[in-house]
């Protein structure tokens, strides 16, 4: 089978204010230009951008970007997922990328039993095979996964119900990644598994998103960005080497592409694809 060439992808999240907005869109054009394969779209924890979400989506197609808008749901908002399916087909939207959510801020996390698996599946109950399902996954565990077996496992649930491919929540330690896609392997969740990427500007911001979505900085790197103190260009600097060295390594180790978690800024990605040599694709 001849190989597949590598994905690149960008996530946004939608902005609350219109000069926000403006700013996206400008970040949209830049990395456009630089030959992006498709780009993401948050929903918001609980579903509460997704009126932000479909705007972006639908307008970022009609430029003919390819686009793929997050979709989480609970069992009573199954409705409004429907209706967005119908919308996102027929605007000729075919990625998803199908999540369970995040829970709303100052809301504790309660077990619905309601999973991302479960929304896979009603997916593919309404719309077949037209779309290609994306799902999430977790190199360093879940924050609410018991441990590793089960992290595997509930990959492979999403996996048989339907999911095409996998984007990965963002890490620092190549090995992991491997780690987790041979056990994915081996537990027969054979699909692509694009690493997720996260740029590095700011060590403040990094350590409080990894302590909420339970990603892990590894001490050296901690250690490392703690000692630039206010030097905020040396840090970036430093960043950027680091992650385009991660980036370099997945790819040379066959990842089948990268995500990149923009924070709806174009320098970090465009700093990182000229350094691992994507400057050419367009």
């Amino acid at each position: 089978m001849a190989a597949t060439a590598p994905q690149f992808s960008v996530e946004f999240f939608p902005p609350r204010t219109e000069t926000g907005r403006g700013k996206l869109d400008k970040v949209h054009e830049e990395l456009t230009a630089l030959g992006v394969d498709f780009f993401s779209v948050t929903y918001g924890a609980g579903g509460s951008t997704k009126e932000g979400t479909k705007n972006i989506v639908l307008d970022y197609s009609a430029t003919g970007s390819k686009v793929a808008p997050h979709l989480s749901s609970s069992r009573q908002d199954l409705d409004v997922a429907d209706d967005l399916l119908n919308i996102y087909r027929d605007a000729g939207i075919r990625r998803l990328v199908v999540l369970r959510g995040d829970t709303p801020s100052g809301q504790k996390p309660t077990d619905t039993g309601f999973y991302a698996r479960d929304l896979v599946e009603f997916v593919r109950r309404r719309s077949g095979d037209y779309f290609h399902i994306k799902v999430a996954c977790y190199p360093d565990i879940h924050p609410r996964t018991a441990n590793y077996a089960l992290e595997i496992e509930y990959f492979r649930q999403k996996i048989d119900a339907g999911a095409n491919s996998a984007i990965t929540q963002y890490f620092f330690d190549a090995d992991s990644y491997f780690r987790f896609v041979d056990s994915c392997r081996q537990a027969g969740a054979d699909v692509p598994i694009v690493p997720g990427i996260m740029p590095i500007i700011s060590f403040d911001k990094l350590s409080a998103f990894s302590a909420k979505c339970g990603a892990k900085i590894p001490e050296w790197l901690s250690r490392r960005l703690a000692g630039f103190g206010d030097d905020q260009a040396g840090l970036r600097k430093y960043g950027d080497e680091v992650v385009s060295e991660l980036c370099d390594r997945l790819l040379r180790g066959g990842a089948p592409g990268l995500h990149f978690y923009s924070l709806n800024l174009s320098g970090p990605v465009r700093r990182i694809w000229e350094s691992i040599g994507l400057s050419g694709r367009r």
